[in-house]
């Protein structure tokens, strides 16, 4: 593996298992010193322990207070120095129609979703600046790029994590920070085990997609391979997102 991410620091959200803790992994495989922000401390701190004290960090952290995220904040400076690398990874889904959810599930939704990803770029952004720069990887999803039944609340704040994406790219840029979106598509995890196939009638990669193939396109992202695109969606969905593939008749 190289060490493309060497002399990095990496915070992640949400990073304690599933798909924010194979990026963790991946980003210490890479080089880079790594923080791992959850509410789940358990499976949080056996993962930094797996990936060794000198290299990783837990700390605990409620995306959706501000409180919660300074205090991470300087946990993380205080081990390893600024931030060069965010992936504002948290979030949940509740399955619901617009005529059935309620406003309360509603509104956990958008507080995790999207008022986690503004609060991670509005605390984090400044130890960017302290690093001189880096990269802010906001993950959406392929919800963030069309419409989908019975998780109003979570395409909402997916379409909107694209928003406060291109925003903030464009007033970060001056402190040479990067902000994109990423836009998976059905991945399996242990966290979506339960849910329907993943394949989806219209995606043209016949095959799952696994944590990995996500991975890969976030260090990509957090390296400086991907230092000439900002405020843009990359999206990994197996061409989902591609079109109909049934020719018209």
């Amino acid at each position: 593996m190289s060490q493309r991410l060497g002399g990095k620091v990496a915070f992640v959200s949400g990073g304690a298992r599933g798909l924010g803790a194979s990026h963790a992994r991946r980003f210490v495989r890479e080089g880079a010193r790594m923080v791992i922000g959850d509410l789940l401390e358990t499976e949080g701190r056996a993962l930094a322990a797996e990936l060794g004290a000198d290299r990783a960090l837990f700390v605990p952290l409620d995306v959706t207070s501000e409180a919660s995220w300074l205090h991470a904040r300087e946990q993380a400076e205080a081990a390893f120095g600024p931030i060069s690398i965010l992936v504002n990874n948290a979030g949940i889904q509740k399955l619901g129609t617009v005529l059935d959810s309620t406003l309360e599930d509603f509104d956990a939704v958008v507080q995790v979703n999207l008022n986690g990803t503004f609060l991670g770029t509005k605390t984090i952004a400044p130890s960017l600046i302290r690093a001189g720069g880096g990269s802010i990887i906001n993950v959406s999803s392929i919800a963030g790029m069309l419409g989908l039944p019975n998780t109003v609340g979570y395409v909402a704040a997916k379409w909107a994590v694209r928003g406060i994406t291109k925003a903030s790219a464009l007033e970060l840029a001056q402190h040479h920070i990067r902000v994109n979106s990423i836009h998976p598509g059905r991945i399996v995890t242990d966290l979506t085990a339960g849910l329907n196939a993943p394949i989806r009638p219209n995606q043209l990669i016949k095959e799952p997609g696994a944590p990995e193939d996500v991975s890969n396109l976030v260090a990509f992202l957090a390296s400086d391979e991907s230092r000439f695109s900002t405020g843009v969606e990359f999206i990994v969905d197996g061409g989902r997102y591609v079109g109909e593939s049934d020719p018209v008749q």
